[in-house]
């Protein structure tokens, strides 16, 4: 038995995203998922703690650990192309899926099972929203990071992305917006 499943997680530090656009700092995935883990792990909290919620914030944050791991055998498809229709969207969806599958055989057998619980997480549950949100949001604070540094190429997308957020009625998404997202435009002379 190969137990290559961590070496494979190593390598999402080679898969860059943003690929069609210019960037003025280069994302891997594995910098994205971490910055998705921790932005989940706070709209949880936000959940639970402000809005009364009862979010898993342990599962919200594996599932973001674990949101992009299929990537290191697919690439990072653009988001114009995964989902300029539907027959697309869906074959990428079963392909990430098998992925996912192919990952979790070069796990121990004894082990496999915990680990397949964030890497095919259950998606009708409150902490995949949650983790959802939290991925749209790592996106949208790349976009202000990006117009932060003078790159224009990223309006268009900040502009949909966060009418994206605000659309899916989350109050921990408001709260964070209203709390923390202003911060992410100050230097860090004005952070102190």
């Amino acid at each position: 038995m190969s137990c290559n499943f961590y070496a494979f997680m190593d390598r999402m530090k080679y898969i860059k995203r943003w690929q069609l656009m210019r960037s003025v700092r280069e994302e891997n995935i594995m910098e994205h998922s971490e910055q998705v883990a921790m932005l989940a792990h706070a709209l949880a909290i936000i959940n639970n703690k402000v809005f009364g919620g009862n979010a898993d914030a342990g599962k919200a944050t594996l599932y973001a650990v674990y949101h992009e791991c299929s990537e290191v055998m697919t690439g990072d498809l653009p988001t114009p192309i995964k989902y300029f229709n539907n027959s697309i969207h869906g074959a990428y969806k079963q392909l990430e899926d098998s992925a996912c599958d192919k990952l979790l055989q070069t796990l121990p057998e004894e082990i496999r099972g915990e680990i397949a619980k964030s890497v095919k997480p259950d998606t009708q549950c409150y902490e995949y929203k949650i983790m959802k949100a939290a991925d749209r949001l790592s996106a949208y604070l790349k976009c202000l990071e990006e117009r932060r540094s003078g790159n224009t190429e990223f309006i268009k997308a900040e502009k949909s992305i966060k009418e994206d957020l605000l659309s899916r009625s989350l109050p921990e998404v408001d709260y964070f917006f209203a709390n923390f997202v202003p911060a992410f435009l100050l230097t860090l002379d004005e952070l102190e």
